[in-house]
């Protein structure tokens, strides 16, 4: 393999840039040549192709997004689709692929690999941090600490107004994102997909906090964690009692921003180790790390075994609620 592929898709998140530039470093290093392929599947079935060389991601590090550019492709989910990019690919000599993103991301590559034999490694690069056979996924410390910091500014609202504030993060389908920010943001309530809501217990509970002397509240919800987000709970609550609330909805400033610096480790991490995969011809993997070590797992099995958000957290976040 002389030549390989790297290509960002699905949901942007901080840390991408430094994973395409550790790719491209690493790559250098190792005497292979790189190909950005622009606005992920969509841009691999038209060719949009361009050489990168070492200084072509210097002062990238820093930027969130992706100099890449993103897109989603309903073409590449077809099996005609997918021949057609894997001829693209031939065509441009190239031997393997880098994919970074989330489970969308992954799903499409297992499938190349599987009908078009193109190896591709994939670099979990999604703030949800919901692929199995990685601790964390790029660009989640990111997402974390700029919801936190927007809780933390609320908050002061929250206390000068004696308000309860329902504060809706992103997580369609995973929590993590609610649970840490609501740990670390001292939420008396964080409400996530993996575990049933009562509204009616949640209105008690708001209501035995005030007993206790309490004048505000935070209540962190995940978007998929009740049919509505925050404002589809806060409804639901009001039936039982009367709060008095408002609702603010974090959305997509979660997902830009420059990475922190852990994010910007992993991904420098995660995109030297695929590189390194892919000079072994290894294909059809997630580099992930696991307990401070670099992890390989196949992508079927990271896209489709449940990672589950830590329960002991959960536990103490409700101790600390009190």
């Amino acid at each position: 393999m002389k030549r390989i592929g790297v290509f960002t898709s699905g949901g942007d998140a901080p840390g991408m840039n430094a994973a395409i530039r550790a790719v491209v470093r690493q790559a250098h290093a190792l005497g292979l040549e790189v190909i950005g392929i622009r606005r992920g599947y969509a841009g691999m079935i038209l060719g949009e192709m361009v050489p990168l060389g070492v200084r072509d991601v210097a002062n990238i590090l820093q930027r969130g997004g992706t100099i890449l550019l993103t897109a989603r492709s309903q073409e590449f989910l077809t099996e005609e689709g997918r021949a057609k990019a894997a001829a693209r690919l031939k065509a441009a000599g190239i031997g393997g692929l880098v994919a970074i993103g989330g489970d969308g991301t992954f799903r499409g590559a297992m499938r190349l690999t599987e009908e078009q034999g193109v190896p591709v490694v994939g670099v979990p690069g999604t703030i949800d941090n919901d692929l199995y056979g990685t601790d964390y996924t790029i660009g989640f410390d990111t997402a974390v600490n700029t919801a936190l910091e927007a809780i933390d500014r609320i908050r002061d609202t929250a206390a000068s107004h004696e308000r309860v504030f329902f504060i809706e993060v992103m997580g369609r389908d995973s929590g993590f994102i609610a649970l840490d920010v609501g740990l670390a943001g001292g939420a008396e309530v964080i409400a996530v997909p993996e575990e049933p809501l009562d509204p009616k217990a949640i209105a008690e509970g708001l209501l035995e906090s005030q007993r206790r002397g309490k004048t505000s509240s935070i209540v962190v919800v995940a978007e998929g964690a009740y049919p509505g987000g925050a404002a589809g709970l806060l409804a639901a609550i009001k039936e039982h009692v009367r709060v008095e609330a408002r609702v603010t909805v974090l959305g997509h400033i979660q997902r830009g921003g420059s990475p922190t610096a852990k994010d910007r480790i992993l991904a420098s991490r995660l995109g030297a180790a695929a590189v390194e995969a892919l000079a072994r011809s290894t294909g059809g993997v997630m580099v992930g790390e696991v307990e401070g070590e670099v992890a390989f797992t196949p992508l079927k099995e990271a896209v489709e075994r449940k990672k589950d958000i830590n329960r002991v957290l959960l536990g103490l976040s409700r101790v600390l609620a009190l």
